[in-house]
């Protein structure tokens, strides 16, 4: 029984408590929640920077619950889902995980999420709003069922250079063998547990996939196994730190998906996102193929870069200027990686901006006193952080 007697903070809302809420209820010391597809989350448990280095120097767990999962099942699904996504579904194998995105008919891109492949006439997909009425409509004239499992899949993500070694004392015998981007199913208490070796923090990890009966079992198990390395849950506060590192991108903070622009060019092509191998041509007809191809013949308007920028202050929403004069861009996302050590932001640039003498104006609150400074900064390559037990097999165990 969920005990209530602590109340959340005044200004947030509980909605729907996850299945693990129970135990992420008590164990959140601060009281902060948000809110994510109708569900209550932790934004914080302790501090968003503990938590943050609780995951690239142990193990931090994420309630992954709220994810929306759509189950997409029969004879067609593997044609319905080749027309929904810009990449070739034919060529995902089995137990596999793909990054894929879809787009309107204008080819600008709706979302982006992950498609797990269970066989050819059975998959889940995993994102990060709700699109079921476009999923219903681009499956006219297929033989497939959708539903919206989202509350039927209990989900936590385990993340950080110990969680194959929590996952290996917990009875998943050979977790450190599965590769990046692929799933197992494990016998756990009677009933299947799946795992994936995914995540959204770019460090070694995995996702877990449960009935929502055995969540608390789950997590109690989890964290007894936990105790010695370094277990600690974390928010969604967190999570944003872990992902600016990783270079992902977040609709409705780095883009805005097509259905939710007010002007329709104001969406982004998946080249404009940088996706452009997301996008094959050579597989047919898909959703915006036309449109698609018009704008790969004309080229990108926008650029989505990483920025290293110079000093320790996070250029929020800031303006990128070319010599200190001609604005050029925008910054989106921004923070001052601790394991990095500088200064980054993800950022868009016009797409015929030069990549040299690029600057940004940072405010800075001192005092109660706004001050701005004009500071350099550089496009680099992405991710920013990319430690080599994200993709290793076996993982380490740590």
């Amino acid at each position: 029984m969920i005990n209530f007697s602590r109340s959340l903070e005044p200004n947030n809302t509980m909605v729907i408590p996850t299945p693990f809420h129970e135990r992420s209820f008590a164990a959140n010391r601060r009281g902060h929640w948000t809110s994510w597809a109708g569900y209550t989350i932790a934004d914080e448990y302790t501090h968003a920077d503990l938590e943050y280095f609780a995951v690239r120097n142990q193990c931090g767990v994420f309630d992954l619950t709220p994810m929306i999962k759509y189950h997409i099942s029969g004879v067609d699904a593997e044609a319905y889902l080749n027309k929904l996504f810009t990449r070739d579904i034919r060529k995902i194998k089995a137990s596999q995980v793909a990054y894929v995105l879809f787009c309107n008919e204008s080819g600008y891109t709706l979302d982006d999420g992950t498609l797990f492949k269970f066989s050819n006439s059975e998959y889940i997909f995993c994102s990060q709003d709700r699109h079921l009425p476009w999923l219903l409509d681009s499956a006219i004239g297929f033989d497939v069922e959708i539903k919206d499992r989202t509350d039927k899949i209990a989900a936590l993500a385990v993340q950080g250079p110990t969680s194959a070694a929590i996952l290996k004392r917990m009875g998943l015998d050979g977790i450190e063998n599965l590769p990046p981007f692929q799933m197992q199913s494990f016998q756990y208490q009677r009933d299947d547990l799946i795992v994936s070796r995914t995540g959204f923090t770019g460090d070694l990890g995995y996702e877990l996939w449960i009935d929502p009966y055995l969540a608390i079992k789950l997590w109690d198990d989890l964290f007894t196994c936990g105790q010695n390395y370094g277990i600690e849950p974390f928010g969604s506060k967190a999570l944003e730190m872990l992902r600016i590192e990783a270079g992902f991108i977040l609709p409705h903070k780095d883009f805005l998906p097509a259905n939710h622009v007010i002007r329709v060019n104001r969406g982004r092509t998946p080249f404009e996102l940088g996706y452009g191998r997301l996008v094959d041509f050579d597989k047919g007809f898909f959703n915006g193929r036309q449109a698609l191809l018009k704008a790969q013949q004309n080229g990108p308007r926008y650029q989505l870069v990483g920025l290293e920028i110079d000093g320790n202050k996070p250029a929020y929403d800031a303006w990128i200027y070319q010599n200190k004069r001609k604005n050029v861009g925008t910054i989106t996302s921004a923070m001052w990686s601790p394991s990095c050590k500088t200064n980054i932001a993800l950022a868009w640039l016009d797409a015929n901006a030069k990549t040299d003498n690029l600057w940004v104006d940072i405010y800075t609150n001192k005092e109660l006193k706004w001050h701005k400074n004009m500071v350099s900064c550089k496009v680099v390559k992405r991710p920013f952080f990319n430690p080599a037990r994200r993709n290793a097999v076996p993982a380490l165990d740590f």
